[in-house]
């Protein structure tokens, strides 16, 4: 449920924050409503004027449909109430929490951030609850993720890993109005850095690993900046959850006792509350054992990759930390699948597979090949990948590094170039492989470079498809455009 407050209201929050500049407006007119979209506007909307492409036409057009006043970092020349702030995107997560009225505290929240594995986690995770929840006879649990968001009311493919506050807060309200008593979501580098999820406290939050990543003059300008805003999470938790396989361990354990209570997780880490170990490749997925002070037991995850278990022992920490059940562990973990990770697609000959996977980043670059290698050992490997634009420039050298390791032929493509030129990101690319050592083609035709991947594939080849996984847009300039997915190309060409 929403809170209708006082314009008087939101601007002492501001005053409190340090962040309130100047103010002309009714004190004491009602909000109704929030909002920074100009298409979604009604009488007694509180506007708010935010992002790199905000131009004052937007504002114009709130106002015609009812905005009553805007709130900004800067004045501008239009007859309309206003309120001036320092910090607009500190505003945007006050503004949303007193509107929603903190309505996350009704609901069990998980918080997961790390450079690979956010996804995999978040699902294996829902699965497990999941399994619980309708043996309970209750709604399954909610999921915010760079894959889809469902919340009981709304279920969409994502755009970003974690929404903006305006957004995130409706999820949690809808979630609690649909009667859900659980969420697990990923939050981003960028979502703690920049605030959006500030006036949240979870319940679990949970530190995966840190990997370079993200570093461009729109996200971090830094590693350490990337890092200490993931570290972030855990000024904002009731438990902290470390993976003690993480680069970097005694610097996240060290923030992690920001934190009330703490519980440690690892591969082969006898030291950790919860050991996983044994883990193993089989014919019809993953098998490993995890141990702690409650159980000694096996696990079986039906998705290929050996990395999945580093994933799997980390959704087992989270439900432990619930208390639930073992059984409920076992079972939602091999019923779980998450969608466009480590999807396999086989042709008729049996002699060629295509994995689908949402690997996109050095870490998740490197795990990937690696459990390839292992998992089917002497087969040539090809692959189709792309970076994007403005961002994580560092991928483009970084992943043609790892590439030029173990692929025997490239296939450069399009990922979301955005405003940025994709010839131009895809030479860039070209040129680290040829570095690398390794052969390459440039295709820049997604769907093309899958279907030339797979005519060109000798027999008992790997085709590794990374990057979009199910996802059916591509940010082309600033629109998103409707496209095929990856899985909808390899069935079709496979």
């Amino acid at each position: 449920m929403t809170k209708i407050l006082k314009t008087c209201e939101y601007i002492e929050k501001f005053r409190e924050l340090g962040i309130l500049a100047d103010f002309s407006c009714d004190e004491d007119k009602e909000i109704e409503y929030i909002s920074y979209n100009s298409t979604d506007v009604r009488t007694g909307t509180l506007f708010v004027c935010k992002g790199a492409h905000f131009l004052e036409k937007y504002l114009k057009d709130a106002c015609e449909l009812g905005a009553c006043v805007y709130v900004s970092e800067k004045k501008y020349d239009i007859d309309m109430p206003y309120i001036i702030v320092t910090d607009v995107r500190k505003a945007i997560s006050y503004i949303a929490d007193m509107y929603y009225d903190s309505v996350w505290n009704n609901i069990f929240l998980t918080g997961i951030t790390g450079t690979k594995g956010k996804s995999s986690t978040t699902y294996f995770l829902k699965s497990i609850l999941d399994e619980y929840l309708r043996d309970m006879k209750k709604p399954v649990s909610a999921v915010i993720s760079g894959i889809d968001n469902y919340d009981g009311v709304i279920s969409e493919e994502s755009h970003l890993t974690t929404p903006e506050a305006f957004e995130l807060q409706k999820h949690f309200d809808n979630a609690v109005s649909s009667g859900i008593d659980y969420l697990t979501m990923e939050v981003s580098s960028q979502a703690l850095k920049y605030g959006r999820t500030e006036c949240i406290t979870y319940d679990i939050g949970m530190f995966l690993n840190i990997g370079q990543d993200h570093i461009s003059g729109i996200e971090h300008p830094d590693f350490d900046d990337y890092f200490n805003s993931k570290l972030l999470l855990f000024r904002q938790c009731k438990t902290a959850v470390v993976n003690l396989n993480t680069d970097y361990e005694n610097e996240v354990i060290a923030a992690a006792s920001d934190a009330p209570a703490l519980l440690t997780f690892g591969i082969d880490r006898e030291d950790a509350d919860l050991c996983g170990y044994d883990v193993r490749a089989t014919s019809k997925g993953i098998r490993f054992r995890v141990k702690c002070d409650s159980f000694d037991e096996e696990f079986r995850l039906s998705l290929r990759g050996l990395f999945n278990a580093d994933n799997a022992l980390a959704a087992i920490a989270a439900a432990y930390v619930m208390n639930i059940p073992v059984d409920y562990m076992k079972a939602g973990l091999r019923k779980a699948a998450v969608p466009g990770r480590m999807e396999v697609f086989t042709n008729s000959e049996k002699n060629i597979d295509v994995i689908v996977d949402y690997a996109h980043n050095k870490m998740s670059f490197e795990s990937l090949f690696r459990s390839t290698v292992k998992e089917y050992p002497d087969r040539k490997i090809f692959i189709v990948y792309g970076c994007p634009g403005k961002k994580a420039l560092a991928r483009r050298k970084e992943l043609a590094e790892v590439a030029g390791v173990y692929a025997d032929m490239i296939y450069i493509t399009e990922e979301d170039a955005g405003e940025e030129d994709v010839f131009a990101i895809s030479r860039e690319i070209a040129k680290h492989a040829e570095e690398a050592g390794a052969p390459w083609k440039i295709i820049v035709d997604r769907g093309q470079a899958i279907k030339t991947a797979i005519e060109e594939a000798e027999s008992n080849a790997v085709i590794l498809v990374t990057g979009k996984g199910r996802e059916t847009r591509q940010k082309r300039g600033t629109k998103y455009i409707d496209t095929p997915s990856d899985v909808d190309y390899v069935k079709q060409y496979i």
